[in-house]
This record gives C-alpha cells, sequence and structure tokens, in this order.
C-alpha cells in the first residue's frame, strides 16, 4: 500500500551568518498527500518548492512543526522515499547504466541474483534494454533522466520525490517524459510529489496541484484538483480552462501578468 505524507505547521528559517540576515523560507506549512496519489508543487521561482521537498526527503528538518510520512515522523534519508534530481549530475559516471540502476541493492547488501530481475524490469519499464551497458556521457538528457528513474525504482520506494526532472530538456524530449512518467506512476500507483513551475506539466501529471506563495515565508496558500481523464490532451477547454485558473493564482503571487496561454 503506497504511503501518505503529513505536514503541519512546518517552517523552515535558516540562521544568517556575519553578512546576511536570517531567512524564513517556509512558514506554517500545512499538507496531506494522499497514499498512491501524484501531487504537484507548483509555484514562481524561489518560493521554497525545493527547500519542502527536501524536508519531505530529510535531507533537512523543519526549525518547527513536523514532517511524517505513514504517520512516522522523517528524521532523515530513506529508501522509502526516492529522490529524483533535476540533472544528471547525481549519476555515476564511472558505471554503466546497468551498474548505476543497481548502485542502490548493491550497497544494501542484496546479493546479484536477487538484484539482477529486479534492475532489468526497471531497465525494461523505462526503455532502457538495449543501452544498460553505456556510460552516462554516452546518453542523451532524456536517457539520463530515465536511468535516475530506474535508478529510484530498483529500490521499490514507497514515495517517489521529483525535484524538475525534465527542466533542463528541450521541450520535445521533455513532453515524452512527461508521458513516461504518467505511464510508469499508472503502471506502479507510487505517492509521487513533483516540483514544477511548469503550468502545463503540473496539469498533465497530477492528481491535485498545491500553490506555493512568493517566498520568504512561504506557505500553500491553495489546492486544485485535477479532474481530467488521463490520458490527457492539453487543448481541451477544462485543460486550458485550470490553465488560466492556476496562471492566475501564480500570476498574483508572483506580482506579475503573463499572457501565455498554454502550450
Amino acid at each position: 500500500m503506497a504511503l501518505s505524507i503529513h505536514i503541519e505547521g512546518a517552517q523552515m528559517r535558516y540562521p544568517g551568518g556575519r553578512e546576511r540576515p536570517p531567512y524564513m523560507a517556509l512558514e506554517n506549512i500545512n499538507l496531506e498527500v494522499r497514499g498512491g496519489e501524484f501531487f504537484c508543487l507548483l509555484g514562481p521561482s524561489g518560493c521554497g518548492k525545493t527547500t519542502l521537498l527536501n524536508l519531505i526527503a530529510g535531507f533537512e528538518r523543519p526549525t518547527q512543526g513536523s514532517v511524517k510520512a505513514a504517520g512516522r515522523t522523517i528524521t532523515g534519508p530513506d529508501r522509502q522515499r526516492g529522490v529524483v534530481f533535476q540533472t544528471e549530475r547525481a549519476l555515476f559516471d564511472w558505471l554503466t547504466v546497468e551498474e548505476n540502476v543497481a548502485f542502490g541493492p548493491k550497497i544494501r547488501g542484496i546479493s546479484r541474483s536477487e538484484w539482477n530481475d529486479n534492475v532489468r524490469e526497471k531497465l525494461h519499464l523505462v526503455g532502457l534494454d538495449k543501452h544498460r551497458a553505456k556510460l552516462p556521457r554516452e546518453l542523451s538528457g532524456g536517457m539520463k533522466q530515465r536511468v535516475q528513474i530506474a535508478r529510484v525504482l530498483a529500490n521499490d520506494p514507497e514515495i517517489m520525490l521529483m525535484d524538475e526532472p525534465f527542466a533542463a530538456l528541450d521541450a520535445y524530449t521533455r513532453g515524452k517524459m512527461q508521458q513516461e512518467i504518467s505511464r510508469i506512476w499508472e503502471n506502479m500507483r507510487r505517492t509521487v510529489v513533483f516540483v514544477t513551475h511548469d503550468i502545463t506539466e503540473a496539469i498533465w501529471l497530477a492528481d491535485r496541484i498545491g500553490i506555493m506563495t512568493q517566498g520568504p515565508r512561504s506557505f500553500i496558500r491553495e489546492i486544485y484538483e485535477v479532474n481530467l481523464p488521463r490520458p490527457r490532451r492539453n487543448m481541451t477547454k477544462e485543460f486550458s480552462d485550470l490553465f488560466n485558473t492556476l496562471s492566475a493564482a501564480i500570476d498574483a503571487e508572483a506580482g506579475h501578468a503573463r499572457d501565455e496561454g498554454p502550450a
């Protein structure tokens, strides 16, 4: 059963130094992510989306409040929560695709006979069967992100945390990767928290979308249900209406207007 996430009154305050004042990145964050749902955090740049994701990952501890997974306080990183980062720099350049994906099970002491089928299954799931012997430098940007996803899945996490994983990709590859992660999620039904500043991407992927306010002292102002059938099409009236609603909410936070429409 996929795990839920519960955040209550969470605050993240960074202490100042000799040349910088203290900074309150997050204040009074209250959020419940349902087990098995695809939840997107959306907001203007610098609003603290990644900081909030780091709290859920256990990379940082809140200065106030609580962050829990399945009712247990998160005190540090855990195999239960896998993280897909923005860039391929998280991959090990000297290891092949297969070795990168197998890294987690191996350091946990699982024998090759046990992890081999799991790794091959995950490589097949992300479409990298024929590239298992390549090094990361021999792959395209989209393929490197697939390796990251397969590496996280090989540890069989109940929660996947994704920090703008497609931001550096070209538009075509980004669209293909959105389709891929949607397919993988529907196949495995893990709990996903996905950080993005792209409204179209959020609507394409999410069950619900949380709008974060402009920082400092950022919090989740409102949560929107995405009641659109899957697979989704971004030229429908319902899609456009939701895009305009979310765009207006973010414009109000960012303090400037946009004239963009759905891509």
